[in-house]
């Protein structure tokens, strides 16, 4: 059974210049690698992906790093899933039940 302090969540939160054409371009190449990596959108310019280790949390970091616009900043964030359980989301007023992590398939 895998342990809930083990699975790990990554974030990457981005603020990318968009003024120039080419910059667009750059920050719109960048989204779109993360969702090519896996990221889903979670708010504009916040994306997150479900890891099962702390050695895919590091592969998913370099792939990033790799892939990084000219201008702009991004921050990556890495916690636990136990950590994301406590989570709060709110849709306009309204609190929204906490999301499940994705089901683990074990093999053997």
């Amino acid at each position: 059974m895998l342990s809930g302090y083990r699975l790990m969540w990554i974030i990457v939160m981005f603020d990318l210049p968009v003024v120039e054409k080419a910059e667009r371009k750059a920050a719109t190449d960048f989204r779109n690698t993360l969702l090519d990596m896996g990221f889903e959108m979670s708010q504009f310019s916040v994306y997150m992906r479900f890891c099962s280790s702390q050695s895919q949390i590091d592969t998913y970091c370099a792939q990033v790093e790799r892939n990084l616009p000219v201008g702009g900043e991004v921050n990556i964030l890495q916690f636990t899933d136990k950590q994301y359980e406590r989570i709060i989301t709110f849709s306009g007023k309204a609190k929204q039940p906490s999301k499940k992590p994705p089901e683990q398939y074990e093999l053997f």
